[in-house]
């Protein structure tokens, strides 16, 4: 029996697209003889399995949709923080004119206490994004874990590489 191109059909089941074979279709004679497919139980399995895909894609994007509410109520407490934290500010003008003044000790003092306030709370807040990151970096890793185990749970990785090396080659 030789088989054609016309022989071929296209599938795509749920975004994996690939040929098989066509069905045999039913002629006449064939239909006489046997019994119709119901169409109303057809339509039914058709909205089961489309409710199903529609169910499984609706948790998926609550899934998402949590996760992204979760680092963005992170983020903002982040930025609560770092707004509530006292940041000294200094004015030009008082820099200048604290340089200037030579005779006294006291207002470079004053300014190096506030230039060190600051920089203290910048150090604060690097600590917290790196912490953040830490954090980011550990969800995008177990992310990536779960969307590899699939592949890695197939059934041709079952025999050791050895065993699939020379199954390959039998053949």
């Amino acid at each position: 029996m030789e088989i054609n191109e016309e022989d071929w059909e296209l599938i795509n089941d749920d975004g994996f697209v690939y040929k098989r074979l066509k069905r045999a279709r039913l002629d006449s004679t064939t239909v006489a003889s046997g019994p119709l497919p119901d169409p109303a139980a057809e339509a039914k399995a058709r909205r089961e399995r489309k409710k199903k895909v529609l169910l499984k894609l609706k948790t998926k994007y609550q899934e998402e949709i949590r996760h992204w509410e979760h680092l963005s109520n992170t983020l903002k407490a982040l930025q609560d923080r770092t707004h509530n934290q006292p940041s000294p500010t200094v004015p030009a003008d008082q820099t200048v004119s604290v340089l200037q003044e030579n005779s006294s000790d006291s207002p470079f003092q004053d300014l190096t206490d506030t230039l060190l306030a600051q920089v203290e709370a910048q150090e604060a807040t690097i600590r917290e994004i790196s912490r953040l990151c830490d954090v980011a970096e550990t969800l995008c890793n177990s992310e990536e874990r779960r969307l590899r185990q699939p592949f890695f749970d197939l059934p041709i990785w079952d025999p050791s590489p050895q065993e699939l090396v020379t199954s390959l080659l039998e053949e």
